[in-house]
């Protein structure tokens, strides 16, 4: 069960979540965390509304934009799986499958997005997770996503 009340969890923000993983400056796309547990997590965004949004092109932002959002959020959620004396393993989006684009594009869509991954199998190299992006209760996308896990020195981005 998501535990949106965990200690702390006000400090799961943009700025914690700048910190802990690769992505920087507009290209951390996630506002804050808002629940999580060992297998899931929720986050939330905005920066689809963001005429400066890194992923725009052609004066528009496609749904299928929200695959990075969903990348992002299992980098976050591996940030909180971690053990605190580990160091973060970098990991790289190495597939997506399954993918359901039920929107056009998402930055006409004033509404916060709501990012969703659930890792559904995984081992020490290799995990696999469930994704879905919504806003209010409309479902944009949804798919799988396999990520390859590196050395905690290696540079490679989730």
């Amino acid at each position: 069960m998501l535990n949106p009340d965990q200690p702390d969890e006000s400090a799961r923000d943009h700025a914690w979540i700048a910190a802990h993983i690769p992505h920087q400056g507009a290209m951390c796309l996630l506002d804050r965390v808002l629940a999580w547990d060992a297998q899931r997590i929720v986050c939330s965004a905005s920066s689809h509304c963001d005429a400066n949004n890194p992923l725009r092109q052609f004066d528009r932002l496609g749904a299928a934009c929200g695959i990075e959002y969903a990348a992002q959020a299992m980098a976050v959620h591996g940030a909180l799986a971690a053990p605190l004396e580990a160091p973060p393993r970098p990991g790289m989006l190495v597939s997506v499958r399954a993918v359901q684009l039920l929107a056009t594009r998402i930055d006409d869509i004033a509404a916060d997005l709501a990012v969703h991954a659930e890792r559904i199998s995984g081992d020490a190299s290799m995990l696999l997770y469930q994704f879905s992006v919504h806003a209010a209760d409309r479902l944009l996308l949804e798919g799988r996503a396999s990520v390859l896990l590196g050395d905690a020195g290696d540079q490679t981005d989730e």
